[in-house]
């Protein structure tokens, strides 16, 4: 029987990583775990690196590729999708080079739909954080049927086009990284607070929940799985008590997506295809300066 599911297989500033499985064909999008771990992860959910056809990065902070892993798909010739930008920063890594040489790096661009393999394929928006540039991806599979999921694990708002991207989707990935309160209260640096509270930062439990209820408005959710959620300036229980507000009188279920281990999978059931609303906004957020991370906070920027 085929998997339909996806699965967080990690989130949080410490790294991340999403499999999304269709007829066989297995995508990561975001590859922020070294190789063993991401096997020990797989391998707990019944799957394994053969499960694993491509992988595809949001952006280009350090949790959310790892240099271990670029050599790893080279060693197993699994292809890497990326931004051009993204692909111009890694460039600098010497894990990339080989990868590049092997014809296994290839790019997307933002409202390009490109089709991977087993009925899959991406769609990326770009949205407002500190790395330029980072993006949503929507996933859509079109064999028998149809599903689709949209990940958005970093942002400081939700841009119009986010919202015109993942329309239809059956379950929505969306970061819940932190609690107002907690993040204005924490003995973080200043910077940092206001960093993570601006427009190009993260998106609070109240953000996020505000953007479910808009989601939900426009159409049913199977789930919503929170994503990248702050140690420090966040627990999973106010986090899962924002997304059951925000759910409450429907039947989507409300996922908190942690750092340590996997989620519970979602089943995706295929349906007849339900296609996103063409992206009104192409307008990108300003310039920022692509940033691997920021220095002495790589263990929780977020």
């Amino acid at each position: 029987m085929t998997t339909h599911r996806m699965t967080v297989l990690a989130s949080g500033s410490a790294g991340n990583a999403t499999l999304i499985e269709g007829d066989g064909f297995g995508l990561v999008v975001d590859c922020g775990l070294p190789p063993q771990e991401l096997s020990a992860r797989l391998q707990s959910i019944g799957a394994s690196w053969q499960s694993v056809h491509a992988v595809v990065i949001t952006h280009t902070h350090t949790d959310h590729w790892n240099r271990y892993t670029l050599e790893h798909l080279r060693r197993l010739n699994i292809p890497f999708f990326a931004h051009r930008k993204h692909h111009d920063a890694l460039a600098t890594n010497a894990a990339y080079g080989p990868l590049h040489r092997a014809g296994l790096t290839h790019d997307y661009e933002p409202g390009e739909r490109l089709e991977l393999g087993g009925g899959l394929s991406i769609t990326a928006v770009q949205v407002p954080h500190d790395s330029d540039p980072t993006f949503g991806v929507r996933t859509d599979y079109t064999g028998d049927g149809g599903w689709a999921v949209g990940v958005a694990s970093d942002l400081g708002k939700v841009p119009d086009g986010l919202y015109d991207l993942f329309t239809g989707v059956d379950v929505l990935g969306l970061e819940f990284n932190h609690c107002v309160r907690m993040e204005r209260a924490s003995r973080r640096p200043r910077f940092l607070v206001e960093r993570v509270l601006g427009d190009f930062g993260h998106l609070s439990n109240d953000q996020a929940a505000e953007a479910v209820r808009r989601f939900l408005s426009a159409g049913d959710l199977q789930a919503v799985v929170q994503l990248h959620l702050s140690r420090d300036c966040n627990t999973a229980e106010l986090a899962g008590e924002a997304g059951r507000r925000a759910v409450d009188g429907t039947s989507t279920q409300v996922i908190t997506a942690t750092q340590w281990q996997p989620a519970a999978s979602v089943p995706l059931i295929p349906r007849p295809p339900r296609s996103a609303k063409p992206i009104l906004s192409r307008t990108s957020p300003p310039r920022r300066s692509v940033q691997p991370c920021l220095p002495g906070l790589e263990n929780d920027a977020g």
